[in-house]
């Protein structure tokens, strides 16, 4: 056996120090990595050799690489390449389109434990670019008048978590980025063809930083039809109507996978064995219910509550149709493995009022800054629907499809159920949870937050498990 560390992310100031010191150099990019990988499929040299061959021959590496994904569609090389990029300035609203990728990983500025200054973007919407009518008066008078409330609340002694409450989605934030060559392509071509003219010059920026570094592995960046118009066109293809605006459950599970529980014992007897799936299914269906609590909790007797189910358990599939805030909302999107698609936010749906602000006796005023918001965002409306979504606050509400297998949402549970959660969040999860009991009582016998899964584990087996959680 034979393993080398190929390679591992710099910092771009320590990169241009050390190019600095050899201007001559071609190598440094990420596209040798991918280039010298490409070839382990069909050269059979060491992948030692194949790197040093790449970075001695660049400009042939980089055709090489242009040809596997362009020619013969193998995209998978540009995974090998990693960009990391700080994103500084980016409103509130934007960050949830940066955030929507399923495979990059993110870092952002937290508005629960940083106390928030005055700055927030106006954007190109509200001002009226191109042949538009400008809203700037009003929209910049309401920023100002719920960033006043805000800096009032938190010398009430309301903390950050809950003050934020009554600010709006232009609010700048940002957010460190790590992301793969492919995983950015893609990104650059949604960002192109997005709607809200913030995002699209992000996706501008970002490519100029990285184009000339790695020109091979990043080719199909433009905007298109198929993402500017596909959804557009769902919406126009037939007048839908109009929802009645009832809001009946904050949490409605909506969907889910029938006999749940039975399929992912039958998955893990199918695993286990050398049973056909309808031969497991079959005796898992079989079983009394005695014996169905006690195969399940065979999974969990070593388990500690860092540890994930086995994979089986992402057989059942649970759908939800929430309505959470905004503050809400930017935790929930954090859960890329589940499948989360959104409505607009909607002042219809009310806001979700904190408890600080109720405790310091400032519930009267919060809903004075949420009317004066509601008006002016009916008024920009008119002009401008993407513009008039980032005056809105982290209080406002939208409609939330969230599907997630089983074991995803034991991890959505650890975390989000805790005692540390935030309270919101923590509400809604608990909710979710509850009604996944009711569905599929024994595969999720040890979902809750890592804080009580010591007594749950305790109840089952009789003894505490080995490691518990450290506050």
């Amino acid at each position: 056996m034979k393993v080398l560390l190929a390679g591992y992310n710099l910092d771009t100031d320590v990169i241009n120090e050390l190019k600095s010191q050899n201007s001559q150099r071609q190598d440094v990019t990420p596209e040798t990595l991918s280039a010298s990988y490409a070839r382990i499929s069909r050269d059979p040299r060491p992948i030692d050799e194949l790197r040093k061959v790449a970075r001695s021959e660049v400009e042939k590496a980089r055709k090489s690489n242009s040809a596997i994904i362009f020619k013969m569609g193998h995209h998978s090389i540009a995974e090998h390449a990693i960009f990391n990029f700080d994103l500084i300035g980016i409103s509130r609203l934007a960050l949830e389109e940066v955030e929507k990728f399923r495979l990059c990983s993110y870092t952002e500025k937290s508005q629960r434990y940083q106390k928030l200054e005055d700055d927030f973007l106006v954007p190109d919407e509200i001002k009226g670019e191109g042949e538009g009518v400008s809203c700037e008066g009003d929209f910049v008078e309401l920023i100002k008048k719920q960033n006043k409330f805000y800096h009032q609340m938190i010398e009430a002694g309301v903390e950050p978590e809950d003050a934020r409450y009554g600010t709006s989605l232009a609010t700048l934030g940002q957010v460190g980025l790590t992301v793969n060559a492919r995983n950015l392509e893609f990104m650059l071509r949604r960002f192109a063809s997005s709607s809200l003219a913030e995002v699209w010059e992000l996706g501008q920026q970002m490519y100029k930083l990285i184009h000339e570094i790695a020109p091979s592995i990043i080719l199909f960046t433009q905007a298109n039809d198929y993402d500017q118009k596909t959804y557009r066109e769902i919406k126009g293809a037939r007048d839908w109507g109009l929802g009645t605006g009832e809001i009946k459950l904050d949490v409605s599970l909506v969907d889910y996978t029938p006999e749940g529980d039975a399929k992912i014992s039958a998955a893990l007897l199918h695993c286990s064995s050398n049973l056909s799936y309808q031969e497991s299914l079959a005796k898992a269906k079989s079983m009394s219910d005695e014996e169905k609590k006690n195969f399940i909790k065979t999974c969990f007797q070593y388990a500690e509550f860092y540890d994930r189910p086995p994979r089986e358990f992402e057989y059942a599939d649970l759908t939800y149709e929430l309505i959470i805030s905004a503050a809400c909302f930017a935790q929930l999107k954090r859960h890329r493995m589940a499948t989360l698609t959104v409505q607009p936010y909607d002042p219809k749906l009310g806001v979700m009022i904190p408890p600080g602000i109720k405790k310091a006796g400032l519930e009267s005023e919060f809903n004075e800054i949420i009317n004066i918001t509601n008006q002016i965002f009916e008024k920009v409306n008119n002009v401008t629907l993407l513009g008039a979504q980032y005056l809105l606050t982290n209080a406002h509400r939208r409609r939330v499809l969230f599907k997630t297998n089983v074991r995803e949402l034991y991890h959505v549970s650890r975390l989000r159920e805790d005692q540390h959660a935030q309270w919101d969040i923590q509400i809604i999860t608990s909710k979710m949870c509850e009604l996944a009991k009711q569905v599929m009582p024994y595969t999720t016998m040890f979902v809750g937050g890592k804080d009580v899964y010591p007594a749950l584990f305790e109840k089952q087996f009789g003894r505490k498990p080995k490691v518990l959680p450290q506050y």
